[in-house]
């Protein structure tokens, strides 16, 4: 249990309950019962201040994230937002913010901290050349926990990659685990993105992410907008990174998937 009113300080007024929600892999969730008769959500763990940073770069970006009401090194309370069932309306919503979240960008790829999924670390190291941080933070990391034959594809795959990625495509701002557990589509049709794990990098990742446990309606893409000719090549090779991930976490029934990146890849 804890203890409601470690709170209230943070907040300026008294908080009458905190009840502990599900998921968060780097933290503990509260929904708070503040004294006014509002609600806000708290988080408390290592990794929340990275997160802070994180939310106030994207919401700097003009994309919608619920407002930071409180912050320290290791508790974060947000704007509680409800989430309905998404529509069509919702899905426009997430591809207008999407792209103007991809509108904010910098010299080069990559996040000031290395971040997490729980124990799986998320290496950030900036680099300014997109194929050699993608092999390198992102899929050669995995292959020490890999069985020889996936291990051999997987390096194989980032051998080619400069023949298959661009090497310098404009470093947007990504949400970095964009899949619609992470989203919270609202009833007046908005959404708003939760949960980041930032860096910056080509923006056809988020997008990989997303359509690899969802279809999108279409008014999300054509909020979103056109994308550049050959999206269909790098997506799975983009996807691949997740499947690895939830390999690593949840085990041997995630397999199938990363041979499908793999095969979709030509690997």
């Amino acid at each position: 249990m804890v203890d409601p009113a470690g709170f209230a300080p943070l907040l300026g007024q008294p908080v009458q309950e905190a009840t502990r929600l599900g998921g968060g892999s780097l933290s503990a969730v509260y929904l708070l019962r503040l004294g006014d008769g509002s609600t806000a959500v708290a988080k408390t763990g290592a990794g929340v201040g990275c997160e802070a940073r994180m939310l106030g770069a994207m919401a700097n970006a003009g994309a919608p994230v619920p407002a930071i009401l409180a912050s320290t090194d290791n508790t974060l309370i947000l704007q509680y937002l409800q989430s309905h069932p998404p529509d069509a309306a919702g899905w426009q919503s997430l591809g207008t913010g999407l792209r103007r979240l991809h509108r904010s960008t910098q010299h080069q790829f990559g996040w000031p901290e290395d971040y997490a999924f729980g124990p799986v670390a998320i290496r950030n190291t900036p680099c300014r050349n997109w194929p050699e941080f993608w092999a390198d933070n992102r899929l050669l990391p995995f292959c020490s926990g890999l069985a020889p034959e996936l291990a051999h594809r997987v390096e194989a795959l980032c051998g080619a990659l400069p023949n298959l990625l661009p090497a310098q495509p404009r470093p947007a701002l990504l949400h970095g685990d964009l899949w619609t557990g992470n989203v919270l589509f609202g009833p007046d049709g908005t959404a708003h993105m939760i949960d980041p794990a930032c860096y910056y990098g080509h923006g056809e990742v988020d997008l990989a992410m997303l359509h690899l446990f969802a279809t999108p309606d279409a008014a999300f893409q054509a909020a979103y907008g056109a994308l550049q000719a050959g999206w269909q090549v790098r997506r799975p090779i983009y996807a691949l990174w997740p499947a690895l991930v939830h390999l690593r976490l949840f085990g041997d029934s995630y397999a199938g998937l990363v041979n499908s990146c793999l095969r979709s890849a030509g690997y």
